[in-house]
């Protein structure tokens, strides 16, 4: 027998502590024998034990090493806790047989987590890897496939019967749907992969936005595992789904896009369609002491509010408090939907009575790693807890730990230690406060995922749409959905403008009156792992929190602030709002969204920055505060006749359904604007007045920003992109491939008599933005901004243009022929000796944003350089500020991709 396989025999075998001393500790049930308190607050157990089974998944608490096995930090998903079975006993009672039901398969050298229950109480679903095999390595272990386990005829089978198949991906967190199909969590990937094709790029799995693991995101399958597709975009974890009794889909979210970092509480269709956030996006620091808690482990109660296991991302115990959320009234803690006004909170309150923390330290209520909520009218709940213990030198041998209770002097004690968590499995009733211990805790075991084989009513299935019936069939031919914003100036349900002025051409007399003028849609880039591309940190610019996007596309906005425009399907989308010039004057987008084909996702509008603690992506969150048009076939004020609107239709929902109504593109000029329906998007940014009643005023004068107009490489993924917009296109923007060759571009002006040359302005001739002169001799670049090729000295696998433009510097001077860092006396020595210290420069240009970069004042009119770059080419540089002004946005580029 190998190595590896003694110390898996011996950690199985292990156990700490002495039988009589647990006996003692659980003796009191409501206390843990000491005086500190158990589940509930003190009192006898309940002698009814309830009449069905349950089912629980029982293993080693420590690997070889003696580390805590049990995955303890919610970002890292990877676990093989060797030696983790699923048992059952058929009835919930302290006296019932316990059977182990996947030692079949395992031999006691696997693993089992995400424990579920159909709803009839008859078949348990769960996750399960193994055995281990200690020939080989890790990768090559067995992977988490689903399984399932019939009650009456105790028989067990894989969901997906083919090794291959089933091997492809890691699948956990299942959950039944009700219409016998299985949602679960999986790092296949399936449609973001088939998405990778059309880009031109490897199939690959994904990882998070740690860059640290491949994503898990959620799929659906048929209870054989066949028609296994990808249902929810995200560039982080998703997980724990289950089923409201509406029939929507409640899961945990890992939102870490742009510097966010939480896991929050999300809703959708078993079709991926209305994803939303339910709750938490800012109720994080309602921990103890107000620390950080993430939100796992949801499910339904009978009333309609959740039940959650609310925990800091990284538990060494892995457990925290149970809280039950209101949601049907509130998105946050402290906000209430729009249907219940006046409502302040708090949202989340405590579970049980007793005193349970979600810091590090020990906690004195313990600790609980699951919760299983029933629905038979009593409340009760099941619960997988751990007892408050510390470690301490054993009075009458030194050199050995003791475990003991948790008491308060023993917990003000700055220096107490924790004691291993010794988890077992209790029914608690909050109703008489009383719990009863089910399945008693072992020690070195932990005894985690609990569920109850009681029936249920069935719930409300919601069907996937149906092409042609319930979405638009020519959009899922496209691959595409429709985002529709019914007015940009609506944030959080008020807004600081008036919008039917705006929208009246007569009362707004220039569309440059308008502070919101284009939309522009974003898409996360997909990050393959360090095997296969292993990029360095200097590939994601100035801030390495901000992942590599894309831009698909752009649209204009509807003088309401209105915009409706195709987006694709089955990725994770951002959007931005520009101004006149293409810059971004919204804060950036910080969370992914995401359309099925055909679908039709409305919003009312945007929100305020995340300083304001509000959320907005909930449908009912806020009233909207744009009524639409005032009645049904009468224009818009002073607008064009040919657009009628019914009631409450924005100006794009009157406009897009106007053009839809004309069956041939050509017609469209009817319209005065170019034969392109407002509702597709565009790679390039461009304004057409369709607006404006000419017996009113003059129309605007319509303008393009035009990516055909650029000298230097396009950064379209295809030219046909440029005609016709598809799901397919693509605008990406690496530094070295596409922002460097402008500097280096011709920009000459020629005497149109002489054709001679009357001035150059190309940015690094002649030594203006350049430390090197004409004739070859060092040169102070012009503005101290050096943009000329090469490394950079500070980084080499960047170009030094690229620090030059958007990091601090030492301004240099001209020293006998050569440059020096120029220097300044910043003070005096203890000897009265000078100090100096370099002399730095701001960069000209900023990853926040366009508006945040002071060099477009040098372009704009009346500026130094006015004229000097085209519109064409500001729109570039706006647009790949506005993203982040990463290095590159390519993994897969040939060159000007660092890597390590």
């Amino acid at each position: 027998m190998s190595a590896m396989s003694d110390r898996v025999i011996n950690m199985l075998e292990r156990r700490w502590l002495p039988c009589a001393l647990l006996g003692a500790l659980l003796s009191g049930c409501g206390s843990t024998g000491d005086g500190s308190p158990g589940v509930g607050s003190g009192q006898q157990p309940d002698p009814v034990a309830p009449d069905f089974a349950i089912a629980y998944t029982k293993g080693p608490l420590f690997d070889q090493n003696d580390d805590i096995q049990q995955r303890s930090d919610l970002r890292d998903p990877r676990r093989f806790n060797i030696g983790t079975d699923l048992y059952m006993r058929d009835r919930a009672s302290p006296s019932a047989a316990e059977r182990n039901i996947t030692f079949r398969e395992t031999q006691g050298t696997g693993d089992v987590m995400g424990v579920q229950i159909a709803r009839d109480g008859k078949k348990v679903l769960f996750a399960m890897r193994g055995p281990f095999d200690p020939t080989k390595n890790t990768d090559d272990q067995p992977t988490w496939n689903i399984w399932e386990y019939e009650i009456a005829t105790d028989t067990l089978h894989r969901i997906i019967a083919a090794d291959i198949t089933a091997e492809a991906g890691q699948d956990v967190s299942p959950h039944y749907l009700p219409d016998g199909r299985i949602i679960f969590a999986s790092t296949r990937q399936r449609q973001a992969k088939a998405i990778l094709l059309d880009e031109g790029k490897p199939q690959f799995d994904a990882q998070d936005e740690d860059r640290k693991q491949t994503a898990y995101v959620l799929h659906v399958m048929d209870s054989d595992g066949g028609n296994l597709h990808q249902v929810s975009f995200n560039q982080s974890d998703d997980f724990d789904p289950t089923v409201l009794d509406d029939g929507k889909i409640l899961f945990s979210r890992w939102n870490h896009a742009g510097g966010v970092n939480g896991i929050d509480l999300y809703t959708m269709n078993p079709d991926g369609s209305d994803l939303e956030l339910l709750y938490g996006r800012h109720s994080h620091l309602t921990g103890t002491n107000g620390g950080e808690v993430q939100f796992i482990g949801a499910r339904e109660m009978a009333d309609g509010k959740i039940m959650a296991i609310l925990r800091p991302f990284d538990q060494p115990d892995f457990g925290g408090a149970i809280a039950i959320i209101d949601t049907p009234d509130y998105v946050e803690n402290s906000q209430s939907l729009a249907a219940s006004p006046g409502m302040t909170g708090p949202a989340q309150v405590n579970a049980t009575p007793n005193q349970v923390t979600t810091d590090l330290a020990p906690s004195k209520g313990g600790r609980f790693a699951d919760a299983f909520p029933l629905w038979d009218g009593t409340g009760r709940v099941f619960v997988s807890w751990a007892i408050c213990r510390l470690a301490e030198p054993d009075p009458t041998d030194p050199t050995k730990t003791v475990f003991v209770p948790c008491t308060d002097q023993k917990l003000a004690d700055p220096n107490a230690v924790a004691a291993p968590p010794l988890y077992g499995i209790w029914m608690y009733d909050p109703a008489t406060q009383t719990q009863q211990p089910i399945v008693t805790g072992e020690e070195g075991v932990l005894i985690g995922d609990v569920v109850a084989a009681q029936p249920r009513k069935p719930g409300s299935s919601i069907p996937d749409k149906i092409p042609g019936v319930d979405v638009d069939a020519d959009l899922v031919a496209e691959n595409v959905g429709v985002l529709d914003i019914r007015s940009v100036y609506d944030v959080d349900g008020t807004t600081a403008v008036n919008i039917a002025a705006l929208a009246d051409p007569l009362l707004t007399q220039s569309a440059s009156l308008r502070p919101a003028r284009f939309l522009r849609v974003e898409k996360a880039v997909a990050i393959p792992d360090d095997d296969l591309v292993d990029l360095a940190n200097t590939a994601f610019g100035p801030d390495i929190s901000q992942s590599m996007r894309e831009i698909v596309g752009y649209a204009a906005i509807e003088p309401d602030g209105s915009v409706r425009v195709k987006v694709p399907a089955n990725v994770p989308l951002a959007v931005s709002v520009l101004d006149e010039t293409g810059r971004r004057i919204t804060p950036r987008h910080r969370n992914w969204l995401q359309v099925i084909p055909g679908q039709e996702l409305k919003c009312n509008g945007c929100h305020t920055p995340p300083a304001s603690n509000l959320s907005h992506g909930r449908g009912g969150a806020f009233t909207s505060a744009y009524a639409g048009a005032n009645g049904t076939g009468v224009p818009f004020p002073n607008t064009r006749s040919i657009f009628s609107p019914d009631v409450g239709e924005t100006m794009a929902e009157t406009r897009t359904r106007t053009e839809g109504q004309i069956p041939d593109k050509d017609l469209l000029t009817q319209l005065v604007c170019p034969p392109k329906r407002s509702i597709e998007a565009g790679v390039n940014v461009a304004y057409c007045d369709a607006w404006t009643d000419p017996a009113v005023r003059t129309p605007d004068a319509s303008f393009t920003y035009d990516y055909a107009a650029l000298t230097t490489p396009s950064p379209v993924n295809d030219s046909n992109c440029l005609a016709s917009w598809t799901a397919g296109c693509r605008i990406v923007i690496s530094y070295e491939q596409i922002i460097h060759p402008l500097w280096g571009a011709a920009r000459q002006v020629v005497d149109p008599m002489t054709q001679a040359v009357v001035a150059d302005h190309t940015c690094t001739q002649g030594g203006c933005h350049a430390s090197v002169s004409a004739t070859g001799t060092a040169a102070v670049p012009a503005a101290q901004l050096d943009l000329s090729d090469g490394p950079s000295a500070d980084e080499p696998t960047q170009f030094n243009a690229y620090r030059e433009l958007l990091f601090a510097d030492n301004a240099q001077i001209l020293v006998n022929g050569a440059l020096q860092d120029s220097q300044v006396q910043t003070g005096v020595d203890a000897m009265g000796n000078p100090i100096f210290s370099p002399v730095t420069v701001d960069p000209p240009m900023s990853a926040a944003g366009a508006r945040a970069s002071r060099f477009f004042s040098e372009f704009d009119p009346g500026g130094t350089h006015a004229g000097y770059l085209s519109t064409a080419e500001l729109r570039l540089l706006a647009e790949w500020l506005d993203i982040g002004a990463q290095y590159c946005n390519n993994p897969f580029a040939t060159t000007g991709c660092p890597v390590n």
